[in-house]
């Protein structure tokens, strides 16, 4: 699998357990450590868990593997380290504290793809 198309991947994975903001930084002009930065932020320790589960389980399928995960257990930073694609998962004011799209500021965004949401037709109930 590609960079680009792992980082897209992990990006929709994080988004399907509810992760907020979720922005990809391309590192591959600006930074040796990896070619991609998922940054995503969760409204509680237990949600960055989660999404971080989501993660792995989600590359595992596709034969890709996780390095590392760190600051799991306090939920508070996660970082899911996937070689070429890093993701950081951030609860609360951690990831304005940090600030790595500020950082990182000369790395250009890659734009997601918003899936609609289907919006559900009223049934109408008929006695028979």
């Amino acid at each position: 699998m590609k960079s680009k198309e792992k980082a897209l991947l992990v990006a929709e994975l994080a988004k399907a357990k509810l992760a907020e903001d979720v922005v990809i930084l391309d590192m591959r002009k600006v930074s040796s450590i990896t070619d991609f930065f998922v940054i995503a932020s969760a409204s509680s320790t237990k949600r960055c868990q989660t999404i971080a589960d989501n993660i792995e389980s989600g590359l595992s399928e596709k034969r890709e593997h996780v390095y590392k995960i760190e600051g799991y257990r306090e939920g508070l930073w996660v970082l899911v380290d996937s070689f070429d694609v890093v993701v950081h998962i951030f609860y609360g004011d951690v990831r304005k504290f940090y600030n790595l799209e500020g950082l990182w500021g000369d790395a250009p965004r890659i734009k997601l793809c918003h899936k609609k949401k289907k919006s559900r037709s009223k049934k109408t109930l008929t006695k028979k």
